[in-house]
C-alpha cells in the first residue's frame, strides 16, 4: 500500500469518526429537546390540574416562581 493509499484510508477513517461524533451530538441534542418538551407539557398539565404528583409539585412551583421573577424584571 502506497503513501497516498494510506493517507486516503486515514482520511476516510477520520471522516467516519467525525460523522459518528456529529451523530452523537445530534442525538444528545434531540434527547435534550424531547426532555424539554416533556417538561413543558407536564408543567402545563400540572398548572391545569390534570396531573399531580409529589415529585412534580416543587418543580412546577419553581417554574412558576421563576416565571414571575422573569416577568418582574422585564
Amino acid at each position: 500500500m502506497g503513501f497516498l493509499d494510506k493517507a486516503k484510508t486515514a482520511a476516510e477513517q477520520a471522516a467516519a469518526k467525525a460523522q459518528e461524533g456529529v451523530e452523537g451530538v445530534t442525538t444528545k441534542r434531540d434527547l435534550g429537546q424531547a426532555y424539554s418538551e416533556l417538561g413543558r407539557v407536564a408543567y402545563a398539565l400540572v398548572q391545569r390540574g390534570e396531573i399531580s404528583h409529589v415529585e412534580l409539585t416543587p418543580l412546577a412551583d419553581r417554574i412558576t416562581d421563576l416565571e414571575a421573577k422573569a416577568a418582574a424584571t422585564v
